[in-house]
């Protein structure tokens, strides 16, 4: 089966998709009790872009999935593209300025990069025929954040349209052409969410953690779906791949702050003694043979050893 289908992407001419998006699943967002809600232990860019990149696999696979998971909530596919750019909408409305302006220059950054490699990538095969030389002429012209959001649209559609004809003349991958799609609709989410109203901050954190769980549920569906069609296939993780979790602030730590770690044989005899619960409960009837008592007498001789260890290790 072809995964590689074209998604339906937001238009370049608008910034308020998001808004409308958030305004759409409020209701919803409402209705969820609060022992019902997720909590966030994700990064949400990041998760909003997999969702999107995961789309164009859930549409091709969707009429197989009423087929034969005839009880599958189909608005988790229908709804996913509303409830990520909900979740992403409600995120940028969350951040403080200096967060909102952080990440809005990172999207940016990152946007502007990819359009720059695509573009090249793109003028190379239009002079050889192989794409449209106008339409990458019109995309050359483009200025502002919002035409590049609409740039990244028009590359990913020329790529994905063209992609059984230019996949094997460019270094172009399918996952940069994917991502550009993806970013062209964070883009427009974050331009639009920089110039909503500011609410209260315990609002728009309750607001963020209600249309996160929408998400999050809906694509749990999607995945689940996915499991169960593709199990023998074994590519249910590359099609609706897991949610990354949140990207951590590593900080280099001085030798002398690293923690002490236990003598190996103290882990040697950690294992072994698990090994031994295991057999207690599984095999009991092994648990009186030779070798067994022989290994619990050197486990017990072993533990006397590394607790001296242990001492004389303190101050």
């Amino acid at each position: 089966m072809n995964f590689v289908e074209k998604r339906p992407v937001l238009p370049p001419d608008s910034s308020r998709n998001a808004a409308i998006a958030f305004e759409r699943v409020k209701d919803e967002m409402a209705a969820l009790h609060a022992d019902e809600l997720v909590r966030i232990n994700v990064d949400i860019p990041r998760a909003v872009a997999t969702a999107l990149g995961a789309l164009p696999a859930l549409i091709a696979l969707r009429p197989t999935i009423v087929k034969t998971l005839p009880t599958f909530p189909l608005e988790a596919i229908d709804k996913l593209e509303t409830y990520a750019l909900a979740a992403y909408y409600a995120h940028i409305v969350s951040l403080s300025g200096d967060e909102a302006d952080n990440e809005y220059a990172a999207l940016v950054e990152e946007a502007t990069a990819l359009r720059r490699t695509l573009l090249v990538a793109a003028e190379a095969l239009a002079h050889r025929g192989l794409l449209d030389s106008s339409a990458v002429a019109r995309i050359r012209s483009g200025q502002g954040h919002l035409d590049l959001a609409g740039d990244l649209v028009a590359l990913a559609d020329s790529f994905r349209d063209a992609w059984p004809a230019v996949g094997t003349k460019t270094a172009i991958t399918r996952a940069e052409v994917d991502r550009a799609a993806s970013l062209a609709s964070l883009l427009m989410a974050a331009i639009g969410a920089r110039s909503s109203k500011k609410r209260e901050p315990s609002i728009v954190k309750d607001q963020r953690r209600r249309a996160y769980t929408l998400l999050a549920r809906a694509y749990d569906e999607c995945r689940r779906a996915v499991s169960y069609l593709r199990w023998s296939h074994g590519d249910a993780g590359t099609i609706v791949p897991a949610f990354a979790g949140p990207r951590s602030k590593r900080k280099k730590r001085s030798a002398s702050a690293q923690p002490p770690s236990r003598p190996a044989a103290h882990r040697g005899c950690q294992r072994n003694r698990a090994w031994l619960r295991f057999l207690a409960t599984e095999r009991p009837e092994t648990t009186n043979s030779a070798p067994l008592r022989a290994l619990e007498c050197s486990l017990s001789t072993e533990s006397g050893r590394v607790r001296a260890l242990e001492c004389s290790d303190r101050p």
